[in-house]
């Protein structure tokens, strides 16, 4: 079995500062930090999982998500399936550890109010790029599939 993933690099920009959202992830035995998101559940879409795993971790409304806008879907062909097709920011998987994982991270933009804990999630903030390299750094307490993301977004923005 695989598990797939839908994750959310929500950013904004302050005064020509860019922030993205960390969550502190508090379940037992997996506490680091990371990026909001979380399973799919069986026949939803990505977008459907991230706006959903967002709303529950942080309490904010993702409005804009990375390929949404050019999303095809299918209505059924000789199979019946309904397929969505997109670009997503980056697709990581799992190659080796506990358990075999697929998933996507999207750049979204969010409106709402930010919770101090969401589910299964605590001490989530928005932080400068600086603060995030040093989290998915070598010595950072961030989780890996969202480690080699921010290592991805880092390197995409020139601060790599």
């Amino acid at each position: 079995m695989i598990y797939s993933n839908a994750r959310a690099i929500i950013e904004r920009t302050i005064e020509d500062r860019i922030e993205v959202v960390v969550q502190w992830r508090n379940k037992i035995g997996e506490e680091c930090y990371e990026f909001p998101g979380g399973s799919v559940e069986e026949f939803e879409s990505l977008f459907d999982a991230l706006k959903r795993e967002v709303k529950e971790e942080t309490g904010l409304d993702v409005i804009e998500a990375t390929g949404q806008d050019n999303c095809i879907k299918s209505d059924g062909g000789l199979g019946g399936f309904e397929v969505e097709c997109f670009k997503p920011y980056s697709v990581y998987q799992t190659t080796r550890g506990g358990f075999d994982s697929m998933g996507v991270h999207f750049i979204c933009k969010v409106t709402g109010e930010m919770l101090s804990e969401g589910d299964a999630t605590k001490d989530i903030k928005w932080i400068g790029l600086d603060e995030l390299k040093n989290l998915a750094g070598p010595n950072g307490l961030f989780l890996d599939i969202d480690r080699a993301a921010a290592l991805f977004y880092l390197k995409e923005k020139g601060i790599l």
